[in-house]
């Protein structure tokens, strides 16, 4: 148990209702900031596991929202080498000191800030599609998620770069990385990294994602998603500012 329980249970409340908030559509940016929160009450290797079943239970809601509204092909093309990428990001999740991980998620977080920073100018580039893009796309993303519950960035990246309509790529993601997240769970059993109990602790705030998902539906369309969004990429900036040089004693 942490030795600060009440900020502990106040962050993993924020967590739950932040994971609500991104199913709902308030921004990608949200789900990314999970695993640093958690990071700042817990090892990183613990963060990532429990973030897991609730980052599943937050999927049910947006399968319900996006369902069908996928391409098979791309799914087809990225999920082999993700399933390879799970099992080397679960490795390294096992092996790798907390320090380690840390650093590794910071910079992960901080390539989703430049991403985001640069997303408008990758749409501009003259881009000829290739499989193989996809095929190191998947195991990419397979990688992040296991290793920091990041592999969005990857998937985002390379679909950025498809011709494909906003719904269909919000429909793929969800589809592929429920898929992903369903996939890590023996993994994360076997190597030890899923702790029962500890998750028990938390499910009674469960009912906080479906509520933040109807407050984020309720928010989309009446608030600047502009000024949000850059307010977001501070936040995760400093989160992995302090994720690469502070470690805590």
């Amino acid at each position: 148990m942490p030795n600060q329980p009440t900020l502990y249970y106040v962050v993993i409340a924020l967590v739950a209702l932040l994971i609500g908030l991104s199913k709902g559509g308030i921004g990608q940016v949200l789900g990314v900031l999970i695993t640093p929160l958690l990071t700042f009450v817990m090892p990183v290797t613990q963060a990532v596991a429990l973030a897991l079943p609730l980052l599943i239970f937050g999927d049910l809601f947006s399968l319900w929202a996006f369902w069908k509204k996928w391409d098979m092909r791309y799914i087809r093309l990225m999920l082999p080498t993700a399933v390879i990428g799970i099992v080397i990001g679960t490795l390294l999740l096992t092996v790798l000191p907390d320090i380690a991980l840390r650093r590794i998620l910071g910079i992960m977080t901080l390539l989703y800030v430049v991403y985001r920073l640069l997303a408008d100018r990758l749409k501009a580039l003259a881009y000829q599609p290739r499989n193989w893009h996809g095929v190191a796309a998947g195991g990419a993303a397979g990688v992040g998620s296991a290793l920091a519950n990041v592999g969005a960035l990857f998937y985002t990246v390379y679909m950025l770069l498809q011709p494909v309509e906003p719904v269909i790529f919000a429909g793929t993601a969800t589809l592929f990385f429920f898929i992903i997240n369903i996939l890590k769970i023996p993994g994360f059993i076997v190597a030890g990294l899923f702790d029962l109990n500890l998750f028990l602790q938390v499910a009674w705030l469960l009912p906080l994602i479906p509520i933040g998902v109807f407050i984020g539906r309720w928010l989309v369309n009446r608030m600047p998603q502009k000024a949000f969004e850059q307010l977001m990429l501070v936040i995760l900036t400093l989160a992995a500012l302090v994720l690469i040089f502070v470690y805590p004693e």
